[in-house]
Formats: C-alpha cells, sequence, structure tokens
C-alpha cells in the first residue's frame, strides 16, 4: 500500500482551518534527507518528515494530540517493516 488515511481522534485547527484526517505516503530517502535538514532535535526531524509524508504543514502535526501522533508514527513504522 502507498498511502494510509488516518482518522484523528482528535482535529486540529490551525489558521482557521480543521484536519480531521491525514494520509501518509510511503517514505522515501529524500523525506529523511528533508528531516536532517530542516530539524535540530529528533523531535523536529520526525516532525518535518511525517509533515513531508502527509503533505501539510508542520504546524498541523505539531497540534496533533499525542495519541494521534502515536497513530502516526505506528503507520510510519509499518511502512519500514
Amino acid at each position: 500500500m502507498n498511502k494510509t488515511t488516518i482518522e484523528l481522534d482528535y482535529p486540529v485547527v490551525v489558521s482557521g482551518i480543521e484536519t480531521s484526517v491525514l494520509t501518509i505516503r510511503r517514505p522515501k530517502v529524500a523525506d529523511i534527507l528533508i528531516g536532517e535538514k530542516k530539524g535540530k532535535s529528533d523531535a523536529e526531524k520526525e516532525i518535518a518528515i511525517f509533515s513531508s509524508l502527509c503533505e501539510t504543514s508542520p504546524d498541523i502535526i505539531k497540534e496533533l494530540d499525542m495519541s494521534d501522533y502515536k497513530k502516526l508514527q505506528q503507520e510510519y513504522e509499518s511502512f519500514l517493516s
């Protein structure tokens, strides 16, 4: 599967726009390089990678409830196995 849709249990609102679903695609080496360039800490790198994979603003990723963020992390890990 090349993409997976994640329904957020806790939708986020950024710039007046509500996001209740994220679609994540399979990662590529280029996405990891984006994370390395944009992030100073491991958390910032991961946010940059997830933002790239979901084709959304890092601000949306930052606003996720931790339970929704965990779902995003699990989906990312599933692509790697």
